[in-house]
């Protein structure tokens, strides 16, 4: 009787696991497995005239399926299990952050890893998660019993703060920039008053002259300065540190409507553009592929995106609601100052197009970002109660 009922409860809990597995979103999945395709081909047709770079193509598809598998870990552990380990993950990254600054390692002239036995590694991209789930945490147990209170808003704020100016000090200015966005939209869904909002707007205009001149490093200041040039019509050193922008004009330029066809790219297989394998890897599509091929690969991602939103829309609990609309603010940063920086629309910070660029650190944030945003789906009608203060 004991075999036969522990086989039962074996069964059961088997039917239980394919039917969670039969309620993750699919389409989804195979949307995120399309775009890291794309990408694949688009580094393979940048990088396979070039013996150094000729491997990229095969560890980026070998990261994607790593990164894969740790979105479903994360998407398989319930909601409520993220909601209980919110604050822990946030302190426990923000003293990885402050062990940067004491023991940290340097490399390209950041200050941005953590050593921790054999591997290094990069506390930064933890915090954007994190900080997301300790967001939607707070709100959770606070917003239900004082909306409408702008003293709410405070310790948000300060949860931001902290992290970014520990983040800004190594210099990572485009993480800085992800965790203002992702938190200022959390902190926006929380009920944030228009006037203080257009206040802070008014305030960050009058910081930029003294930001800029006492809190930039020079080579930051530079990109700023060609920023501008290139706005205002000045001519810049084409060079120099406007050359980047120069080159990926001229690649989305010469792409047209329809593209040179893939691996026909003059600017893509003679390398003009730097770093066109990963900050810029657009241009490569733009040019190969042309305007519709890259507004095709943004309607992707559009998709998607909308999809992860329509998902945050259908908890029942905020913190399901928050944590899901935070994941898709931090990935949707990513892909539009990409596409702003390689336009010449914002300068030049080195912030990554998710899936498509080549690169570790953004891929797993982002696949990251969707196991949470999944496993929102799958616990979307499982009420969380307001637990009551931080």
């Amino acid at each position: 009787m004991a075999w036969t009922s522990s086989a039962s409860s074996v069964r059961m809990d088997d039917r239980d696991f394919g039917k969670t597995l039969a309620a993750i979103p699919w389409g989804l999945v195979l949307l995120l497995v399309c775009v890291a395709c794309i990408g694949t081909a688009a580094l393979f047709s940048a990088t396979y005239t070039n013996p150094e770079e000729a491997a990229l193509p095969a560890r980026h598809a070998v990261r994607f399926g790593i990164a894969l598998a740790l979105m479903f870990v994360v998407a398989l552990v319930p909601i409520r299990v993220w909601l209980q380990a919110a604050w822990p993950a946030y302190f426990v990254t923000l003293a990885m952050l402050v062990g940067v600054e004491m023991f940290g390692v340097t490399g390209g002239g950041a200050q941005r890893w953590l050593p921790l036995g054999p591997v290094n590694v990069q506390p930064s991209e933890f915090m954007k998660l994190a900080l997301t789930l300790a967001l939607a945490r707070y709100y959770q147990n606070n917003l239900t019993h004082q909306s409408g209170r702008l003293l709410i808003h405070f310790p948000p704020l300060f949860m931001i703060l902290v992290p970014a100016a520990l983040i800004f000090k190594q210099p990572d200015f485009g993480t800085t920039l992800a965790l203002f966005a992702s938190g200022g939209v959390l902190i926006y869904l929380g009920g944030l008053w228009y006037r203080v909002i257009v206040s802070a707007v008014i305030a960050a205009l009058l910081s930029i002259w003294p930001v800029y001149q006492f809190v930039l490093e020079p080579y930051q200041q530079e990109r700023v300065d060609t920023f501008v040039a290139q706005l205002t019509g000045k001519s810049v050193n084409t060079l120099d540190d406007g050359y980047q922008i120069e080159q990926a004009k001229i690649a989305i330029g010469s792409g047209g409507w329809e593209g040179r066809g893939f691996m026909e790219g003059t600017q893509a297989q003679l390398d003009y553009i730097p770093e066109q394998h990963t900050d810029f890897i657009l241009t490569v599509i733009a040019e190969e592929f042309g305007f519709l091929g890259a507004t095709g690969l943004l309607l992707i991602w559009g998709v998607i995106l909308t999809w992860g939103l329509i998902i945050a829309g259908r908890s029942t609990s905020l913190f399901g609601r928050f944590a899901a609309v935070g994941s898709v603010a931090t990935v949707a940063f990513f892909i539009l100052f990409n596409v702003a920086m390689v336009l010449g629309l914002v300068p030049v910070v080195g912030v990554p197009l998710p899936l498509v660029s080549y690169g570790g650190t953004v891929m797993f944030t982002t696949m990251a970002c969707f196991g949470i945003i999944i496993s929102v789906h799958l616990g979307r009608n499982e009420r969380l109660s307001a637990q009551g203060g931080i």
